[in-house]
């Protein structure tokens, strides 16, 4: 069935999963098994495997017919693809298995689980055989972090949950892994094992994958960190991101995190939530792509090649009297990338902005905003207040996220009116 007698489990993570045809179905995110009595290998029942929309289905071991180092592939016949929900009595191997903290029977030598290796019994079932651990006190990285292979029953530790567990090792898994991705990754984890790697994530790590969390879920793990921490996380999301995550706290809560935070971070955070979340104002970024008349095209395009924009932030650059932060002097165009494409990169940006296009209000509705966009074919769309400074731009990635019902991430798929699904702006 398989071209290898054992398979280590973390590196299936990210792989391919085809049908006979050749066609892919999606890709392996974490592999389910099942505890049994005594000391008896685990057995693995199946793969989480990751489809269209970050949609999770099983399948089943038994459907497996292949793997290889680069796919998975699977036996003709269809596949079930209800969404995968984990029972009492199964665990992740992942998820819940790596970091665990074990102790060898032979000499009580405390280990950390890196990797499960899995191989089929003679009944054809896949079992978890071995296990590659390291010293409890190794670094994975360092020549002195030997990792050594030891059979499943020759460990204790395995059958409990652990009060504490680390997250080297679900984290080299996780690194290659997008944003959303590893999100979705963390949607599938108990809350404890949620809060496990959210601590372990870097503060700008945490705060691209925060971004693409459910509301219940960023609540849940902003609210398990430390004050300092969660202020740290805060300042490196996006403002807009962190005001419609700091609205859903309480307001004792609200201020002392704003008060942790350092002031130029919390100062645009502060006027963001000064506007109702439905409106240009609630839902605008305070830091587009701002330039003063006299810079040049070129100056212009290296601004937008900024790799931590968004695509639709780097369609366009606002061009504002001084001062340049926001809110800015009077705001007097926008000059589109490709306008910028075409000009000398000697042209002052002045010369190529577009005038003719109205910028929105920061009380306009989403629905005004939707408008808007569509009218002129806009990505993003300045809002300016009544002295025609500059506040900030509404990104249609942000407008479609308002749109959107809540639980569109959780969603098979969309209604025909989803639109109007969520809670209505006024």
């Amino acid at each position: 069935m398989s071209t290898a007698t054992r398979v280590f489990i973390a590196r299936l993570a990210g792989l391919g999963v085809f049908d006979p045809n050749g066609d892919q179905l999606g890709r392996v995110r974490d592999a389910v098994a099942t505890l049994r009595v005594g000391r008896q290998p685990p057995r693995v029942l199946g793969l989480v495997v990751e489809v269209q929309h970050r949609r999770r289905i099983f399948v089943p071991m038994g459907r497996v017919t292949r793997i290889e180092p680069e796919a998975v592939v699977l036996t003709t016949g269809s596949v079930n693809i209800k969404r995968f929900e984990q029972r009492p009595n199964e665990l992740l191997v992942l998820g819940e298995v790596l970091d665990r903290s074990v102790v060898r029977i032979e000499d009580g030598a405390r280990m950390v689980v890196v990797d499960a290796g899995m191989e089929q019994s003679r009944t054809r079932d896949w079992v978890i055989t071995k296990l590659a651990v390291r010293a409890a006190n190794g670094k994975l990285g360092r020549r002195r972090a030997v990792l050594q292979q030891v059979d499943w029953n020759d460990l204790d530790g395995l059958s409990a949950t652990e009060a504490g567990q680390g997250a080297d090792s679900l984290l080299a898994v996780l690194a290659g892994m997008r944003p959303a991705d590893v999100a979705a990754q963390l949607q599938d984890m108990s809350d404890k094992r949620q809060q496990e790697v959210a601590e372990a994530l870097d503060d700008e790590r945490l705060a691209d994958v925060m971004e693409e969390l459910p509301e219940e879920d960023q609540i849940n793990i902003i609210t398990g960190l430390t004050d300092e921490r969660a202020a740290d996380v805060l300042e490196r999301m996006n403002d807009d991101d962190a005001a419609d995550l700091l609205r859903e706290l309480p307001a004792d809560e609200q201020e002392r995190l704003l008060e942790i935070m350092e002031p130029e971070e919390a100062a645009p955070v502060r006027r963001l939530m000064t506007y109702g979340e439905y409106t240009a104002g609630g839902m605008m970024t305070s830091e587009p792509v701002i330039l003063l008349p006299d810079a040049t095209v070129a100056e212009a395009l290296a601004r937008l090649r900024n790799p931590d924009l968004s695509p639709a932030l780097a369609a366009q650059v606002y061009v504002v009297r001084p001062p340049q932060a926001t809110p800015t002097g009077r705001y007097l165009g926008m000059a589109h990338f490709q306008r910028l494409l075409r000009e000398p990169p000697s042209t002052l940006v002045s010369g190529a902005i577009d005038a003719d296009i109205d910028p929105v209000n920061p009380e306009s509705t989403l629905q005004q905003v939707t408008r808007h966009l569509a009218t002129y074919n806009l990505v993003a769309v300045p809002v300016v207040d009544d002295n025609d400074r500059l506040l900030g731009a509404v990104s249609v990635d942000d407008v479609i996220d308002h749109l959107l019902p809540e639980d569109w991430r959780d969603r098979d798929e969309l209604p025909a009116d989803a639109a109007v699904t969520r809670r209505r702006a006024q």
